[in-house]
């Protein structure tokens, strides 16, 4: 069997799409590495678009736009921006992504990459068909940019449909998307984000069974609700093309979350020998403005 490492050290033509082999773990040489990057998320109340919808900015604050966290970014020391498509104005065009990719590259900020609250686990039709053009649109839109990662989501099991064919849905629409994906030379990683991978089974077996070397985990450490989040998130480290970090975790049962043990989930990728971002998305109620500037202050020295 081919391996993941071979294959991705081999020219891009030596195989089809039909005849690549199973995803493994990623395999890299030499020492994890880690980069700073903050998702547009963390300021999530104060964009003056959300998915599309105009809302008021929390507090006095005047309205944000991409262009001003992109700003932010540069002013804060934060070497990687995600900047997520829930905050771009509602008709994006090209000439507005390509302020984006000036902006970034004048302030010394380099896009990690962008998200698409899609959802895959559809019965097939009208519906599931609009969810991926909607992906394929945002994977235009990230090669215009030069954002190499969207993270994407598995979705939740309809009603009427069983989860074996929720994730049969989702195994396909993400097969699609990656072929369009590698194409643009964007990674979709796809996330632990509850639905059909609230637990690590499924989302390893769709990202084992992806065929291309664009697939791979957006691996958020908040995401999993389980006996031991920890163990679940080592489970999917190896496959990781992404890191998310979130300041809490709420295991199963729990009333209440629980601080994050960061070092913990630092360690984990490092033990998957990780190398790439790894991403703040702050989502406590405190004013982020304030504690962002903060938390990324205690990473850096855990990061370098």
């Amino acid at each position: 069997m081919i391996s993941r490492r071979h294959f991705l050290s081999t020219s891009f033509g030596a195989l089809t799409v039909t005849s690549l082999p199973a995803i493994e773990p990623i395999k890299r040489p030499g020492k994890s590495r880690m980069q700073l990057g903050v998702a547009a998320y963390s300021f999530r109340e104060y964009f003056q678009w959300m998915r599309y919808k105009e809302q008021k900015p929390k507090g006095d604050r005047p309205h944000w736009s991409i262009l001003d966290f992109i700003d932010w970014c540069g002013d804060n020391n934060v070497p990687g921006a995600e900047v997520t498509s829930y905050f771009f104005p509602p008709e994006v065009d090209e000439a507005f992504l390509l302020e984006v990719k000036r902006r970034a590259y004048l302030r010394g900020v380099q896009i990690a990459g962008t998200a698409v609250g899609n959802n895959f686990a559809l019965p097939k039709g009208e519906k599931l068909s609009e969810q991926i053009a909607y992906t394929k649109k945002w994977i235009d839109h990230s090669a215009v940019m030069g954002a190499p990662h969207i993270r994407v989501f598995a979705g939740a099991k309809p009603k009427d449909l069983t989860e074996e064919e929720a994730v049969a849905h989702c195994q396909e629409a993400y097969q699609e998307c990656l072929d369009y994906a590698g194409k643009k030379g964007v990674f979709l990683g796809l996330e632990n984000h509850g639905g059909i991978v609230a637990l690590p089974d499924n989302l390893i077996k769709m990202v084992q069974a992806a065929k291309s070397p664009w697939a791979g985990i957006n691996l958020d450490s908040g995401n999993f609700h389980t006996a031991d989040p920890y163990a679940d998130l080592a489970k999917i480290a190896p496959y990781a093309v992404n890191v998310q970090l979130k300041m809490e975790i709420k295991r199963e049962g729990a009333k209440e979350a629980e601080a994050s043990d960061v070092k913990r989930v630092i360690q984990i990728m490092r033990d998957a020998n990780y190398q790439g971002w790894f991403t703040l998305e702050f989502e406590t109620k405190e004013d982020p403005f304030v504690k962002v500037p903060e938390i990324c202050e205690m990473l850096r020295p855990l990061l370098g």
